[in-house]
C-alpha cells in the first residue's frame, strides 16, 4: 500500500493553455471529479464550522502526530517539536521527500467511496499553483515519483491515518495544512475546509536520494556531523600548532529554526526559489553579516568591543540567534569563526550538510590577480601604501554539500561559502558556493567567486621593490606558503582532519591555470639563490615564557656573501594586520664564508609582550635580508601563537534528565598578573541555555575555582562547553562529555 498521486504536481503543474484539474481514482457515483476545475471547487470554500449537517463528512480535528513523525524524518532534537522543553510549542518539523503520517478525526466514519476529501498545501504570501506553492492533494493509489501524493495508511472508527508525500524539490520552510471536504448537489459545489492552526515546517532532506541535498552516507558518520551534531570544534591559532576552539553550533535549540526561516523569509527570494540550496547558500552568506541586508552579526577586528560581546567571548551561536531573533538587530560582534559558527548553524537547521573549515595562512587577494603582493624600498622597509593584500593567520569558512546542476559534471559535492565580509560578490558581501573541486583544478571561471576563493588557498607571495627610477621590480616569489592546512571536524575523532593536501605538482599545474584567469598573467619566472634563510621559533611557548628567534644563514655558493636586513616581531590580530612592535633588530654586514653557516638568536622577555597581545596571543615574525653581491632577497614571514593554559572540566559521566548535577571548573592563571573582569560562560544543547557566570578576580600565579549546576531536559549523549574570559587572558576553553538517561 502507499501508491501516491499528486493534484497539482508543484514543479509540474501546467502554467498556460491547460486548465488544472483535480484527479481521483475512484469517481464513486457523481459526477467524476475530473471534470471538476480547480476554480471551480475553490469559488465556494467556508469553514468546517459552517457544517450543520450531522450526515454530511466534516473535519473535526487534525492529529499530526509529531513524536513518531519527528523520530522517522530525524527532526525530534528540535526543541520545538517537544511541548516538554523549555516551553509548551509542540510542531510538526519534517523532511521533504519523505512521507509523514496525519491522523484525521471526523465526524462519522470516512467512506472514499462517497466522501470527497482533499489536502490542501500553501506556502508563502501568495500561494500559487503554477510556482509550487500551492498544492492539493487527493487520495490516490497511482505512483507518481518525485511529486505530492497521499494514501489511506488506516481507518478505525472516525479516524482515519493518512501518508503524505511531499516533493522533494519543494521551498523549504513553514507551510499550512489544510484539509478540505467537497459537497456536491446537483446546482453548486461547497469546500469546507478544516484549517490546521499551527504550521508545519518542511526541511532539505540529505537522507533523500532525490533531493539536491543527498549525501550518501553508508556508515551513517557523516550526516550523523554535518547535520546531526549540536557541538564540535572550529580551529584556529597558527599552521604550526593548530589550537581547537569548542562551539555550540545548537541547530535544534529554541528558535534557532525559526530565525533560520525568518532570513529566507526576509531575504526578499521568491518564494519558488526557496527550494533550491544553491540560491539558499549563496543568500545566507550574505545575510549572516550585516554589511549589506541587516543580517545577523556585526563584524569587528580591533578596538573597543563594549557596546557588544568580544569575539572570543561566544560559546556559540544560540545566544547569537536568538538575540537577532527577538531584536531583528545586528548582534554586536563577529569575526571569521563566528561567522562560519553561525552559518553553519541555519545550514544545519534547514536540512543543508555544512561544516567549519579553518584554512591556516589565509589570502586576500583585493585585485583578483590570484597573488598576494608585498612592496619594499630598497633597504627592505616596506611600503604599506602600496601593500593592499594581506594574509590572515587563518580564516574560517564553510562548506556545504550540495548538487550543482548549473555547473558541468563533477563540480557537486561540498561547495565553499564564506559569510565573512572581505570582498564584495556582484555588489554584496557573499561568497560562493563555489566548488571546492574546481578550486583544487584551478577552475577559477565557474560561479561564484572561484579567483577569490582559489586565492585565499593557493596564491603565491610576490614581493616587490623600488627601484631608484620608480619603478617595481618583481624581486622574490615565495611559493606554498599560503593554505598550508586545511582543518575542519573529522566524522568520528576529536583531533583536526586536515583535507586532502595536494601533490607539488598538481598544485602548481592548479596556480598556472588559475593564473590564465587572473588579472595578471605571467608571473612565475624564477631566478637562482645561493643563499638559505631559515627562522625558527619554539612553537610551545606559553603566555608568560619568554620568546626565543633563531635565524640561520647558510652559504651554499663557493664565494663570500654578505646579508643586511631587519627583524621585526609584534603582536597582530589573526587577520595578519600588524598591533604593537616588540622587537625591531637591524641585521648589518653579516658576512658567510664559501660554504659556512651560521645562527642567530634574539629575545623577547615576557614582561615586554604581556601589555601588547590581541585576540588570539598572535605573534608575527618577519625577517626580510638582502644578499649584497648577487641582490638576492629573503622574506621569511612566521606566526606563533602563544598557548593558554589548561582549563579542567570536572561533571559526572552520567545523568538523569531533570535531575541537577555540579559542574566544576580549574585552572591555573600563568601570568604574574591579577585577572580581573573574570566570567564563565556555559552551555549544552538538552542541558542548559547559554549563561554567564560573573567571577572573582584570580591572582597571579593562582588557581582559580568556579561552579555552576545544569540540569538537563533531553536524554542522550550531550557535551558541556564551557568558556573562561577575563580582561588578560580570553577564551580559555574545555569541553566535557555526559551521558544522559
Amino acid at each position: 500500500m502507499g501508491a501516491v498521486q499528486s493534484l497539482l504536481a508543484c514543479c509540474h503543474a501546467p502554467t498556460t493553455g491547460t486548465k488544472p484539474v483535480v484527479r481521483r481514482t475512484d469517481p464513486g457515483r457523481h459526477k467524476p471529479i475530473a471534470e471538476i476545475s480547480v476554480s471551480e471547487l475553490t469559488r465556494n470554500i467556508r469553514s468546517a464550522n459552517e457544517l450543520s449537517d450531522p450526515h454530511t463528512l466534516q473535519v473535526k480535528g487534525l492529529d499530526l502526530d509529531v513524536k513518531n513523525n519527528a523520530k522517522a524524518h530525524r527532526t525530534a532534537e528540535y526543541d520545538i517539536t517537544d511541548a516538554s522543553v523549555y516551553d509548551d510549542r509542540e510542531f510538526l518539523v519534517v523532511r521533504r521527500g519523505q512521507a509523514f503520517n496525519v491522523n484525521v478525526t471526523f465526524n462519522k466514519p470516512f467512506d472514499p467511496k462517497n466522501d470527497e476529501l482533499r489536502i490542501v498545501f500553501e506556502f508563502g504570501k501568495r500561494p500559487i499553483p503554477n510556482r509550487g506553492t500551492h498544492v492539493e492533494i487527493i487520495l490516490s493509489d497511482e505512483d507518481s515519483a518525485n511529486e505530492w501524493g497521499a494514501w489511506i495508511e488506516s481507518s478505525k472508527d472516525n479516524v482515519t491515518s493518512l501518508q503524505i508525500m511531499t516533493s522533494p524539490k519543494i521551498a523549504v520552510g513553514k507551510w499550512k495544512l489544510s484539509v478540505d471536504v467537497v459537497k456536491r448537489d446537483q446546482t453548486s459545489v461547497t469546500v469546507y475546509r478544516h484549517a490546521h492552526k499551527d504550521p508545519i515546517y518542511i526541511l532539505f532532506n540529505p537522507w533523500c536520494k532525490e533531493d539536491s541535498v543527498y549525501l550518501r552516507d553508508d556508515d551513517g558518520t557523516k550526516l550523523a556531523e554535518y547535520i546531526l551534531n549540536e557541538t564540535g570544534n572550529i580551529y584556529s591559532g597558527s599552521y604550526r600548532k593548530i589550537a581547537s576552539k569548542p562551539w555550540v553550533f545548537g541547530q535544534f535549540s529554541g528558535d534557532v529554526l525559526d530565525c533560520a526561516l525568518y532570513l529566507l523569509e526576509t531575504s526578499r527570494l521568491r518564494d519558488h526559489a526557496r527550494g533550491n540550496p544553491v540560491i539558499i547558500a549563496r543568500k545566507l552568506s550574505a545575510m549572516i553579516n550585516n554589511d549589506d541586508e541587516n543580517g545577523v552579526l556585526a563584524g569587528k577586528w580591533s578596538g573597543d568591543f563594549s557596546l557588544g560581546t568580544p569575539p572570543l567571548d561566544w560559546t556559540g551561536s544560540v545566544a547569537i540567534l536568538d538575540k537577532y531573533y527577538t531584536t531583528k538587530e545586528p548582534v554586536l560582534y563577529g569575526q571569521c569563526w563566528v561567522f562560519a559558527g553561525v552559518l553553519t548553524t541555519v545550514c544545519r537547521a534547514l536540512g543543508i550538510p555544512a561544516r567549519c573549515v579553518t584554512n591556516f595562512s589565509s589570502a586576500h587577494d583585493t585585485d583578483g590577480s590570484i597573488t598576494i603582493d608585498k612592496h619594499y624600498n630598497a633597504d627592505g622597509s616596506p611600503l604599506e601604501e602600496y601593500n593592499e593584500d594581506s594574509v590572515w593567520n587563518f580564516h574560517v569558512w564553510n562548506d556545504v554539500w550540495m548538487a550543482r546542476p548549473d555547473l558541468p559534471v563533477g563540480y557537486g559535492g561540498w561547495q565553499a561559502i564564506d559569510a565573512t565580509p572581505q570582498e564584495t560578490s556582484q555588489g554584496v558581501y557573499c561568497m560562493g558556493p563555489v566548488s571546492v573541486q574546481a578550486i583544487r583544478e584551478g577552475r577559477v571561471n565557474l560561479p561564484y567567486d572561484g579567483q577569490f576563493a582559489f586565492a585565499e588557498v593557493n596564491a603565491d607571495r610576490l614581493f616587490w621593490v623600488l627601484g631608484e627610477d620608480g619603478s617595481m621590480e618583481k624581486r622574490f616569489v615565495l611559493k606554498n606558503r599560503i593554505g598550508l592546512k586545511l582543518s575542519t571536524n573529522p566524522v568520528s575523532e576529536d583531533s583536526p582532519a586536515d583535507k586532502d593536501s595536494e601533490r607539488e605538482d598538481e598544485e602548481r599545474a592548479a596556480v598556472r591555470e588559475a593564473n590564465l584567469h587572473s588579472t595578471r598573467a605571467g608571473m612565475y619566472e624564477t631566478t637562482a639563490q645561493d643563499v638559505a634563510f631559515d627562522v625558527t621559533t619554539n612553537v610551545d611557548t606559553f603566555m608568560g615564557d619568554d620568546i626565543t628567534v633563531e635565524i640561520h644563514l647558510t652559504n651554499k655558493s663557493n664565494h663570500i656573501r654578505t646579508s643586511n636586513g631587519t627583524l621585526v616581531l609584534g603582536s597582530a590580530y589573526y587577520t595578519g594586520v600588524f598591533y604593537k612592535e616588540l622587537l625591531n633588530e637591524k641585521l648589518k654586514d653579516i658576512v658567510l664564508g664559501p660554504l659556512e653557516e651560521k645562527k642567530l638568536e634574539f629575545l623577547v622577555k615576557a614582561e615586554d609582550y604581556l601589555g601588547s597581545l590581541v585576540d588570539h596571543c598572535l605573534i608575527t615574525i618577519s625577517c626580510v635580508c638582502v644578499v649584497k653581491e648577487t641582490r638576492q632577497h629573503f622574506v621569511g614571514r612566521d606566526e606563533l601563537r602563544l598557548r593558554k593554559p589548561h582549563l579542567t572540566v570536572k561533571a559526572p559521566a552520567s545523568a538523569k534528565v531533570g535531575e541537577k548535577f555540579n559542574v566544576e571548573v580549574t585552572f591555573v592563571n600563568p601570568l604574574k598578573l591579577t585577572l580581573t573582569n573574570c566570567e564563565l560562560r556555559a552551555e549544552g544543547p538538552g542541558l542548559q541555555k547559554p549563561a554567564i557566570y560573573k567571577q572573582s578576580n584570580v591572582n597571579a600565579n593562582a588557581e582559580f575555582k568556579g561552579t555552576f549546576d545544569m540540569t538537563p531536559v533531553k536524554a542522550g549523549k550531550r557535551a558541556i562547553v564551557v568558556y573562561f574570559n577575563s580582561r588578560q587572558i580570553s577564551a580559555v576553553t574545555a569541553s566535557h562529555s555526559i551521558t544522559v538517561e
